[in-house]
């Protein structure tokens, strides 16, 4: 006879595993926010002594993976009812989901105070700000609400640059804003790239992801108008005086290359069993995007620090 799985998911829910909090805190994800994160330390103009630098990031580190924790404590019912997310630690029981809200609390918290203490308070409030627009706004009032969560909600990944360039300068100008604004025009097309090919996923569990609600056709055209919108916004650092044309054109040939990718996922018309190439080449070609458009804007900085350029 088949054991019940909530006496399996009972008798396994404890002890959890170390793995099964680091699980929680989304590693894949917090890798890129650590890296923009110390992208925007890096670029920005002065200095800040290597040790608080360091407690700056790991701040930024904890805040992001605090509110992924957050993220799945709230989300874990509908986690179980989506193949991708199915085995992660609450929706499997091998965790209590009263012990993941603790944790996400604990580090949210932790990072704030920390960041406030070692670096500044400035610095602090936009990672609270952050850790909030993820774990409240984004997560408990607009993913299940409407098919734009995750263009207005996108701003939560999009605020670790700019606490690592404030955490060196200690005020908020133009140019961490427009890092900001970058990611938050590319969260757009690298998500939908995603949710074009999970979109059962979506439908089986009621999120009304843009897929689901607007339809392919619809969510194909808006991903091709953010990669448009995306370009001169990318470049605009560079406009502004902000860098030096190392970053713009690398700006500017990455984005162009991204919105070559676009095209053809706006217009195609997939068919039943299509192994959507295009989509998953685009979706790939966002994560390499972001991580070599920060990374051409610290070789900027250095090599302008150097005289190399400028």
């Amino acid at each position: 006879m088949a054991s019940d799985p909530m006496t399996q998911a009972t008798t396994t829910q404890l002890p959890a595993e170390w793995r099964d909090f680091f699980a929680l805190t989304k590693p894949r994800v917090m890798t890129l926010v650590i890296f923009t994160g110390l992208c925007g330390l890096l670029a920005a103009p002065g200095s800040i002594n290597p040790i608080l630098g360091f407690t700056a990031i790991l701040c930024i580190a904890m805040g992001a993976g605090g509110s992924a924790v957050l993220n799945q404590w709230w989300e874990a019912d509908i986690d179980s009812g989506m193949k991708r997310t199915a085995q992660r630690p609450l929706p499997t029981g091998r965790m209590r989901r009263e012990d993941a809200r603790d944790f996400g609390i604990v580090m949210s918290v932790a990072s704030v105070l920390i960041m406030g203490v070692a670096i500044h308070w400035l610095a602090a409030i936009v990672l609270a700000v952050a850790i909030v627009y993820y774990a409240v706004v984004y997560t408990m009032w607009l993913k299940p609400r409407t098919p734009q969560n995750i263009v207005i909600g996108g701003g939560a990944g999009a605020f670790p640059p700019m606490i690592g360039w404030v955490a060196v300068t200690g005020d908020i100008t133009l140019m961490p804003v427009l890092l900001f604004a970058i990611i938050f025009m590319w969260t757009p097309p690298h998500f939908w790239a995603l949710a074009l090919f999970v979109k059962i996923d979506y439908e089986n569990v009621g999120i009304p992801m843009m897929p689901v609600v607007r339809g392919e056709k619809s969510t194909r055209l808006q991903m091709l108008a953010y990669c448009v919108l995306l370009v001169p916004i990318a470049a605009a650092p560079w406009f502004i005086g902000g860098t030096d044309w190392v970053y713009g054109i690398a700006a500017l040939g990455l984005s162009l290359a991204f919105l070559a990718l676009s095209v053809p996922v706006a217009f195609r018309q997939p068919v039943e069993g299509d192994r959507m190439l295009p989509e998953k080449r685009m979706f790939g070609f966002s994560v390499f995007y972001l991580f070599a458009l920060f990374a051409a804007l610290v070789v900027d900085r250095v090599l302008a620090a150097q005289g190399v350029i400028g």
